[in-house]
């Protein structure tokens, strides 16, 4: 890579679909950003203007998301950044006991010692996505967040839209609001009314956002936070921050990527809205194979048949589907059969194998639907690096394995569930 300088701007992902999301927002924002699967080893360097470390702690216990949002957190203190970031959902998925109170805390506490480290704003606007916030209330659309859909999540389900007793329930610290009105006089007064809430004793505020150009005020307001948290929506405006400071030069091709030769292949797992309708829309024209839980429990050779499938449909140059996408009331009974944990193991287990056995055959490009599913494949295929290319849907780069043999590269478009139009699969493959 052509930069030599230490990384400006260090990011924590509760996902890995949600970190390519925010490196994607980077990247528009001229920032060379490379994403980490897991947390790099002590000592190693990375070359960018942006490092995004995607963890998998969105659902875990939230101890354990602490903990491994901490070990981050030092590993980014380490590369040399200015400046943090912690990433969650712009459905801000999360239960009363965690994790983004939990994590924004305790990196609170560890960025205590910094100027301005002891106050962050929590926004997980996105409106190209359609994700806004009014009045600490988030809409997902034209409607609330508890009547989108979410309050249905089968492992974070999302019953109450407003975010300030939301976040509050997860959270030792007091939580205040920054409303519209104060974001529609501009960042001077956003910084007048952080002034004033952090003299009330709050630690963490909502942001209301209803616009990218909402974003871009926020983002500049924030410019000496030593930590914000959010969606990637609000990394709209931190480019320009760094740019304004003399510290970054605009990269013009900080989205170019290198062309990759192989066979594809669709691997999805999310059960959202928006996965159901790209999976039916696929699977009105082209071959697919569904992953039936309850047949894996049983031991059957689920795995194994979905890789012949695939392989037999190579021999005519055609990718298919493979998915374990259902309806929420389908997610349900299995859940009530096998249980949520083992329900969830058992299909993000069966794709990671499938794409091990699929790369073998000389697939290089994945298209992955669903965080918990796009964290099990990049895993199961040992990538540690990715460098991210130009976005395919709001929310969604192309993006390509770093490793020591370019000739093994791998293309991936890692995709949250509830992003993408629903012709996203097919948009992806041509991407990449």
């Amino acid at each position: 890579m052509e930069n030599s300088r230490l990384p400006l701007l260090g990011c924590i992902a509760d996902d890995f679909t949600g970190a390519t999301d925010l490196a994607n927002m980077l990247v528009r924002g001229g920032m060379r950003t490379v994403q980490t699967i897991g947390i790099p080893e002590a000592g190693t360097q990375i070359e960018a203007d942006a490092v995004v470390v995607a963890l998998k702690s969105r659902t875990i216990a939230a101890t354990s998301a602490v903990s491994q949002s901490l070990d981050a957190l030092q590993w980014l203190r380490a590369q040399g950044c200015r400046q943090f970031f912690f990433k969650y959902c712009s459905t801000f998925d999360s239960t009363d006991q965690g994790n983004i109170g939990p994590v924004a805390d305790a990196l609170l506490d560890a960025l205590s010692d910094k100027p301005e480290g002891d106050f962050t704003i929590a926004c997980p606007a996105f409106p190209e996505n359609g994700r806004t916030i009014f009045r600490g209330n988030l809409f997902v659309g034209d409607v609330l967040l508890n009547e989108s859909g979410m309050e249905n999540h089968p492992l974070t389900p999302m019953t109450d839209p407003n975010l300030v007793r939301v976040l509050q329930e997860q959270t030792k610290s007091k939580v205040g609001l920054i409303r519209y009105n104060t974001i529609a006089k501009g960042s001077d007064a956003i910084r007048a009314r952080i002034g004033e809430l952090k003299k009330g004793g709050v630690r963490l505020a909502i942001a209301d956002a209803v616009s990218d150009a909402d974003l871009y005020t926020l983002g500049e307001a924030c410019r000496d936070l030593t930590l914000i948290t959010g969606g990637s929506g609000i990394a709209l405006g931190l480019p320009q921050n760094f740019r304004a400071a003399n510290l970054l030069a605009h990269a013009e091709h900080a989205a170019d990527l290198p062309k990759i030769e192989g066979k594809s292949v669709v691997l999805a797992g999310s059960a959202s809205k928006a996965t159901n309708a790209q999976v039916a829309r696929w699977r009105e024209s082209k071959p697919s194979f569904r992953i039936d839980p309850m047949a894996l429990a049983r031991g059957g050779p689920v795995v194994a048949n979905a890789v012949e499938f695939a392989r037999e449909h190579f021999g005519n140059d055609e990718t298919v589907l493979i998915y374990a996408t259902s309806s929420p009331d389908e997610v349900k009974a299995v859940q009530r059969d096998l249980g949520v944990e083992k329900a969830g193991d058992l299909v993000e287990e069966a794709l990671a194998s499938i794409a091990r056995r699929l790369r073998d055959a000389g697939v290089r490009k994945f298209v992955v639907s669903g965080g918990e599913t796009s964290g099990a494949v990049v895993q199961a295929l040992d990538v540690r690096l990715l460098r991210i290319g130009p976005q395919i849907d709001p929310g969604v780069p192309a993006t390509q394995s770093i490793g020591a043999n370019a000739d093994e590269a791998i293309g991936f478009a890692l995709k949250s569930g509830n992003f993408g139009t629903t012709d996203f699969f097919e948009k992806a493959l041509k991407a990449l």
